[in-house]
Order: C-alpha cells, then structure tokens, then sequence
C-alpha cells in the first residue's frame, strides 16, 4: 500500500481543493524540498540550516537501519529485528491472519509472546547494503538503437547487473534503478529477509481513526503505527545497527529526518507529459476508480463477512481516489501550470543560449510532444489489456505470471524477455507458493468489473473484446473464471508453473485457458506501447535531464522511484487562507473528537482506557518533510539519529506533491513514538515491547 494520506481540520476541509501551490521544481531545490538519494545529501545545507551535525557515518547509520516493505517503508528499532511501520502497511497481513471467527483487524494483534508472533504472506523485508554508479552500460546498451530494440537492449542489460552482483542468491535483492528520468542509473544492493512476522498491531479503529473523512486532513488522532519482527532459519534476526527510540515528542521547530522509500513522482515531467496525464490518463482511470468503489461499498454492505473482506480493497480505493483528486487538482491549477510552463521555457532558453549544449540535446521537448499522440491512441488499449488487466484480481495475477513464465521458459534463456531468467522464474515458483486468503467472491467482482470496463471502453466491436468474451456477457464469464480455476491452491499453482504452454491448455483451468487464449493480443498491444511510448521517452528524457545537468548542476533530487531516500524538515505547522493549523494534537483531543458514530467512533481498548491515558501527550505532529506515497512507515529521526515518529500521511496540500513542493504549506503527517509508547504502556498492556524498545 502506499502512503495513506490524512491530514488538517474538518473545518478546513471545505477549502480541500483550493488553489494549489507553485513550487519551484526544475531548478535547485530549495526549503526543505527533496527527496534526496543517500549519496548525493546536502548535508552542509542541512546543517547550516539546523545547527546539524550530520556526517556520512550518520547517514550509513540510517541507510542500515531502514527498511523497505511490499510497497511501505519501515526501520529497525531494537536488536533483535523488530520493525516499527504503519498500521495500513500491516492491515492486509493482519486480514489475512483473521477469520470470521477472529478479526484481528477489528480486535488488533497483540501476542503475550514471540512464540506467538506470526508470518505475514508474501511480506519481503529490505535493507540497502551497496549503491553503485551503472550509467554507462546502461546508456551504452541502447546507444544506437530505437524502439522495443532499445527498449529490449536495456532491460537485458539491467537483467545482466542485477544477476552478476546477487546471482542466484534468495538473500539478496539487486535492482538497477532509473534516476533523473534515465539521466543516471545505479545499482541498488540489499539484504533480504522473507520471513516477516507481525509482531504488534492495533484495533483498525484506533490506527484510523476519523476512517475517510478525515483522510487527508489535519488535525489527526490516529494510531497509525505496527511492529513487525524480521526472522531467519525460524530465529529472530540480530540486528545491532538500530535506530534508539525516544519516547518524547519533538518541538515545534525541531530538525526532523525522514528514511524510506517514495513511491514516484512526476515533478521532472514536461508540459506535454503533465497534459497528457491530466487530460486522458487521470480521468479515465478516475472514472474506473471511482465505479469500483462503489461496488466494494455495495458488495460490503451485503453481510458482516463481507464487510470484513472488503475492508482493506476499499479503504485503499479510496486512498488512490483521493491521491489523484488531489493531482488533477494541481494539473488543472493555472497558476500551477503557469510556473511549470515559466520553468520550462527557462531550462530551454538556457539550452539555446549554449550551441554546444543544444546540438548534443537536440529538441527533446518536441519528441515528447509527438510521443504523447502516440500515448494517446494506444493508453486505452494498453491499459484494458496489458497493464490493467484484470482489474484487481489476485488470481488473474497469478495464471497471467504462470502463463507467461511457460512460454519464456520453453526459450534459451539468453533469447527470453527480461525478468524471465531461470532465478527469476525459480523466484515466482516461492511466491506463489505462498498461502493467501483470497476471496472468491472479490475475485469475481474484479473480474467481472474489468471485462465489463474494457467492453465498455474498447467497444463491443474491437477485435480483442470479442475474443475475450465471446458469446458470454461480463458477469458470466467472470463467474465461471472465478469459481471454475484451481489457481486459489498454492500446490496447483507450483504445478501449473512446471507446466509447458499445451500442458496448461489441456489442464481445463479455465482462467488459464483464458489467458492463454488473449496473452498474445495482450503482449501485442504491450509492444507498440514500448516501441511507439516507452523507449522514446526514455531516449528524450535523458537528453532532458542533461539540460537540468548542464544548467543546474548537481543541486537536483530525482523523481521518487521507490528507491530508498532521506528527507529533511522541521516540526511546523501552517496558515491558510487566515487559518492557523497548529504543529500537533494531543491525546486528549481524540476523546473530544469522538462521537460515537462511525468513523468517530472510540476503539473499544482505547474507550475503556480513558482514565489510565495521559491526555497531555502528543498523539501525531506535521512537518515540513518532502514525502510522498511509498514513505509510509518512515522512520521520523530527530538530530540525535534518534526515532520520534512514523510518517503516515500528508496533509491535502501535499497531494499536488507529485509535481512540485511548496515548503509553506505541504506537510508530512507523523504518529508520534510519545503516542504509541502511551498506547503500549496503558491502553494494550504491553510490557514486553517496551521492555525491548529500552522505554521504562
């Protein structure tokens, strides 16, 4: 899940979708804005600013501490493996531990015992060991070439790094990662851990507090915080590098030191890409979204069960919904798009005002303006069959990744398409493996919405559309894909992946035989999509990134790209439109705020805790770090190197984070380890984790 963002007053929220702030992106960065990679930090800039004393051997200590989960962020915070994160970055593994006869999610997941502790499915824990500069074979294997050509010489390259640093070790993660939009390449190490347990986790109620209308909005009583334990050979791991925990909340005003892993961001985009997105790829995705929501609510209003199955699928619904309200809103913000186009207009001036310059970058600009008519005709097609495929459905998931693993594997594994090794494949067979809890009823609401979407989209006529369906409607077809597949079992699965492309038609799985049957059209439409989109934009955002190079220097961050990277700012609240929203909110304020009524409704362990708790500590805090979706559950360091926080959210403000930071009014969203210290000692009775987090 990436970062759920919650945030500013109910009063406040009226104002919501204002005018959105006008960053400045393309030059130096400035404030606090910057998610910067662990080896290119300001730390002189840092420390000037706050009176720091941060060195390298500072920020090696962070890197080992952090660490990245499916899709969150995390740190160690005792020696013995435990992982301070979010509570939505748990909620899946704590739904997919419960039954109807224990909801976990609704109770919380509180073990008297580490015996007890218990492995979350599919959970992969990283820590970043190595960083190593690969731009060279990187932009060498493309040199010369176009199209899936290009595209194909790349990845291949990719695929070769990655495998000559961490073979076919299951210990080791390595991941060439883009920066800059293919302006620099560098090779991503880490330590892998794939026994991850939940050690710690609260009612849903108490971790989110306020549920949808407070989403994005500030001030915020939410208990947004999990322990996880990292295991090895059925023993916890030692970890001596951790981060100290201070249970005292930080002033307003204080250095503050965010760690984790940014999902993406579209700051370094040009004008023709940023139209692209706000005209076409938002709204229709927002459309789908939208409708998807709606039958998550209805179905979840049919029983308690489904209530409790629908849970996580619709509280992350409506996390994307609101994310991309809040980027349409900052696309369609003239003054925004003004300062853009302003900033563009002046990377180019200073291209034309160098000829050297100009003839070694030529005029990216315009090649992507042509790329986005190829965008435009294909992003619908490419969408329905390639990258949206299946609309959600985890079993769809799985017969495409059996389906298309057969037919690389049946190749010279130096003639197959990147990512379909023999290590690769030998990674998917433990995946799915892996026992999930999967809901056939969400299964075949998934797919049913999908094959009624793309009929809907591409027509009842294209050419695709009937071949999927035939003379089946959308519901029926998803029925009898849903209820009639074998691929909910594991052991299947296993054999399945073993199976040759005729091995798995004459296996009667009927979403096998499915997917067999329209993979080809699928992989078709994927093709022109790289060769007419993909690879030209990479060749032409490279020659932008050396224009940001040559005029600016190295005072840039990359876009976010899910990559680990260290934010700094301070505790600070801020002003707008003549309201003051203060830097914190205490623990007292939560039982003001309830109402008894869902979703202000008290946590029934934090209702009968009342008189225990001291109303006085500050339950979660903002600041002016520069986070974005992905950073959930990053660790918030204060000066010392000590942890004082997990961030959460942003406020609404942020949401136009994903193309430009304004320092006066963007703002990360912290739990406070005052808070949740408070939580552990008087309102869940655990002695034996703060015992292990050195609290007395």
């Amino acid at each position: 899940m990436t970062l759920r963002r919650l945030g500013l007053s109910a009063s406040l929220s009226a104002l919501a979708f204002g005018l959105m702030a006008s960053p400045v992106v393309n030059g130096p960065a400035r404030a606090d804005e910057g998610m910067w990679t662990f080896d290119n930090f300001p730390i002189a800039a840092v420390n000037e600013k706050y009176g720091s004393s941060i060195d390298q051997a500072f920020l090696d200590r962070l890197r080992e501490t952090a660490v990245r989960l499916q899709g969150c962020s995390a740190s160690l915070v005792s020696p013995e493996g435990l992982v301070l994160t979010n509570h939505h970055c748990v909620i899946s593994c704590v739904q997919d531990l419960s039954t109807p006869e224990n909801d976990y999610v609704q109770a919380g997941w509180m073990p008297a015992s580490r015996e007890e502790e218990r492995q979350c499915p599919g959970q992969t824990a990283e820590i970043l060991t190595e960083i190593t500069d690969v731009t060279d074979r990187i932009l060498g294997a493309g040199e010369g070439l176009e199209g899936q050509a290009f595209t194909q010489a790349r990845a291949t390259e990719q695929q070769a790094i990655q495998q000559e640093n961490c073979g076919d070790d299951p210990k080791l993660t390595c991941q060439v990662i883009s920066f800059y939009r293919g302006g620099r390449y560098a090779l991503y190490k880490f330590r892998k851990y794939e026994d991850v347990r939940l050690a710690f986790a609260p009612e849903f109620q108490a971790a989110f507090f306020g549920g949808d209308p407070d989403n994005f909005n500030f001030p915020r009583y939410a208990l947004d915080g999990a322990f996880l334990r990292l295991y090895e050979d059925g023993q916890p791991v030692a970890t001596p590098t951790h981060l100290t925990w201070n249970a005292e909340a930080p002033a307003e005003g204080d250095l503050t030191l965010v760690a984790g892993n940014p999902g993406s961001t579209s700051r370094l985009l040009t004008i023709s890409q940023l139209e692209t997105l706000r005209d076409q790829q938002i709204p229709i995705s927002q459309l789908q979204r939208s409708e998807l929501r709606g039958r998550l609510i209805a179905y979840s209003n049919t029983s308690e069960e489904a209530k409790r199955v629908a849970l996580d699928p619709l509280f992350g619904i409506e996390n994307s919904y609101k994310v991309f309200v809040g980027q349409q809103a900052a696309l369609t913000d003239e003054a925004f798009m003004a300062t853009k186009r302003e900033q563009e207009a002046d990377l180019r001036a200073r291209v034309a005002a160098d000829p050297a310059l100009q003839q070694r970058i030529g005029d990216p600009w315009s090649e992507l303006e042509q790329v986005q008519q190829a965008s435009e005709e294909l992003y619908l097609p490419y969408r329905q069959l390639e990258s949206a495929a299946g609309g959600g459905s985890t079993l769809y998931a799985y017969a495409k990744a059996i389906v298309r693993a057969s037919k690389e594997r049946a190749k010279p594994e130096g003639e197959r398409r990147p990512g379909y090794s023999d290590a690769a494949i030998a990674a998917l067979g433990s995946r799915l493996q892996t026992e999930v809890p999967i809901s056939a009823d969400l299964e075949e609401l998934y797919l049913a919405f999908w094959l009624s979407k793309t009929r809907e989209w591409l027509t009842v006529d294209n050419p695709q559309v009937k071949a999927m369906l035939g003379a089946e409607s959308p519901e029926a077809l998803a029925e009898r894909l849903a209820t009639g597949t074998r691929l909910a079992d594991p052991v299947f699965r296993a054999q399945a992946l073993d199976m040759t492309p005729e091995q798995l038609q004459a296996s009667g799985d009927p979403l096998l035989q499915f997917v067999l049957a329209n993979d080809d059209a699928a992989r078709e439409v994927g093709g022109q999509w790289d060769e007419r989109v993909s690879a030209p934009t990479a060749r032409a955002a490279e020659r932008v990134a050396q224009a940001r190079f040559a005029a600016y220097g190295d005072q840039l961050y990359p876009d976010a790209t899910f990559s680990l990277r260290l934010s700094y700012g301070a505790v600070q609240g801020w002003e707008y439109r003549g309201v003051t929203v203060p830097h914190s909110t205490q623990i007292g304020g939560l039982y003001e705020r309830a109402t008894g009524s869902e979703p202000f409704n008290l946590a029934p362990m934090w209702a009968a805790a009342e008189d225990r708790v001291n109303k006085d500590v500050v339950f979660d805090y903002v600041t002016t770090n520069d986070i974005i979706g992905g950073n959930s559950g990053s660790p918030v360091i204060n000066a010392a190197g000590e942890v004082i926080g997990a961030a959460f959210d942003g406020n609404i403000h942020s949401l136009g984070g994903a193309f430009g930071y304004d320092g006066t009014l963007n703002r990360t969203v912290v739990v406070s380890t005052a808070a949740i210290t408070e939580a552990l000692r008087n309102v869940y009775n655990q002695p034996r984790l703060l015992e292990e987090l050195g609290v007395e």
